[in-house]
């Protein structure tokens, strides 16, 4: 399972009740910051999660609308809170420019208060956990090394505890070592192989996260199947021109992308404050009825 927080869903700049782009992606332990527009450090606050465990930030491009909370953030780890180290992770040119604020405007040849790491990433897994990956992949935008991300479990068979009942293997650490893939000889000497209880081999949750974008036809496949997608709705088709201007989306089009790539469930966010939020929702819903517009501070769970 993946959880989601969105601490800011307003697209280019804040309005009275969105905050700039920045969603934090939880599995277990690990908390990843996806983008980090201005005032992002104040809606983690005001969120509750806290700080401790934000070691990773992934950025999907350069723009300041999604990088500008960095400074904020470093400014806070150099007086009020600490951490044990800091992965950001982006594209060489969005590392570029993070570099030029952190260093040339915030530290000022100033050490980082932790181990500090920029990670020039592109298109592929570049981290993975006991039990889940994630992939950056190509989005196309204004500007080069844009990306998405996906976070997706690794595939696993499923434990048939209705088997484990029948052949008598009492809970407990017998069947961990099922699921880990030994054989165990049980009390009466009887041999149990993992075959003996586990199911198919079956795909695990996914959950897409697409930044600002100008076209779908190339994410069909990165996206295929996810659980869940997130992805930017700045326009509605009205103003499909100034979409294509500006290379950003239209909620038809993200909605357009969500059926062709047979998603579960739709997110639209960063949404321009020139549209009411039912307006954006009923036009994704005439084309994708599984879709909702996030709000900040609002939660989602995947599962597959």
């Amino acid at each position: 399972m993946f959880e989601i927080l969105f601490l800011g869903t307003s697209a280019s700049a804040p309005s009275a009740k969105r905050g700039l782009s920045a969603q934090i992606v939880k599995r277990d332990e690990y908390r990843f910051l996806v983008d980090c527009g201005e005032g992002t450090q104040r809606q983690i606050l005001q969120s509750g999660i806290g700080f401790r465990h934000l070691t990773h930030i992934l950025l999907t491009h350069g723009h300041l609308d999604h990088i500008l909370g960095l400074g904020g953030l470093m400014s806070t780890f150099l007086r009020w809170e600490a951490i044990e180290e800091l992965n950001i992770y982006g594209g060489k040119t969005t590392l570029e420019r993070v570099h030029d604020l952190l260093y040339g405007v915030v530290l000022r040849g100033k050490q980082p208060p932790m181990p500090l790491r920029l990670h020039e990433i592109k298109a592929g897994t570049f981290f993975e956990a006991e039990d889940f990956t994630v992939t950056a992949f190509p989005v196309t935008h204004r500007g080069p090394d844009c990306l998405g991300y996906l976070f997706e479990e690794k595939a696993r068979r499923p434990f048939l505890a209705e088997k484990a009942e029948a052949l008598g293997i009492p809970p407990g650490p017998e069947r961990r070592r099922l699921v880990e893939g030994e054989t165990i000889t049980l009390a009466d000497g009887r041999r149990v192989t993992p075959d003996d209880v586990l199911g198919p081999l079956q795909r695990g949750t996914r959950l897409a996260v697409v930044g600002d974008s100008a076209r779908t036809d190339d994410l069909v496949e990165a996206v295929r199947e996810a659980d869940g997608l997130v992805i930017e709705s700045t326009y509605l088709e009205a103003d499909a021109e100034l979409a294509r201007q500006f290379s950003h989306l239209t909620a038809r089009q993200a909605a357009e992308l969500a059926l062709h790539a047979d998603v579960g469930q739709l997110v639209l966010t960063h949404i321009s404050r020139r549209y009411r939020e039912k307006d954006v929702l009923e036009e994704a819903q005439a084309v994708f009825p599984k879709v909702v517009v996030a709000r900040d501070f609002d939660v989602f769970q995947f599962k597959r």
